[in-house]
């Protein structure tokens, strides 16, 4: 049993350092995912975050900064998860026509993650009192929901631009279809 109480501060701190590692570390993926991309929008979408990723690194070590302390990370297993599974994809899907489709979601799955870190974050850090970490916190925010709106509007684009249908997404429809007609 802890000695100590752990406050909201604590935890603050605690995912602050999360997600100082979790960026540091998507900062590497995302050349790596443009690389991997068939279509030249979405590696430019993935370059463009990369760099917003660098300025959302700088932008957290603001925070360390503002609060006096030591720029740290604490290993993130969520994130090293999530990327693992990005490469999973670009592996097993390289050559394929549903690479990009399987880049985007997953992409979307590590900023639906930093989208539920920085909303957090900059929910305690107004709770905490800290506005100016609160601001800072709030623009990584609007970037990484407009990040993810660009990946679902590329998406829809680029999966519908791809037009061929293949046996699986014939069988899924005609099951679709049979759905609609047995509910009735």
């Amino acid at each position: 049993m802890r000695s100590k109480t752990r406050t909201l501060s604590d935890l603050f701190m605690h995912t602050l350092k999360d997600v100082y590692y979790a960026e540091r570390h998507i900062g590497k993926t995302l050349p790596k995912l443009a690389k991997s991309a068939d279509s030249d929008e979405l590696k430019q979408a993935f370059e463009q975050h990369r760099d917003e990723t660098h300025a959302q690194i700088e932008r957290l070590e603001q925070v360390f900064e503002l609060l006096g302390k030591k720029v740290q990370s604490v290993p993130c297993e969520a994130i090293q998860g999530i990327i693992e599974e990005a490469k999973d994809v670009m592996d097993e899907f390289e050559g394929s026509p549903a690479l990009d489709a399987g880049l985007i979601a997953a992409a979307q799955a590590i900023e639906h993650y930093e989208i539920a870190r920085y909303g957090a974050l900059r929910s305690w850090a107004s709770q905490l009192g800290l506005n100016q970490v609160a601001t800072l916190l709030e623009e990584t925010l609007a970037e990484e929901k407009h990040a993810d709106a660009r990946l679902s509007e590329l998406g829809e684009r680029l999966n519908g631009a791809q037009g061929g249908h293949d046996a699986t997404s014939d069988a899924l429809s005609e099951s679709h279809t049979d759905t609609k007609t047995t509910e009735h």
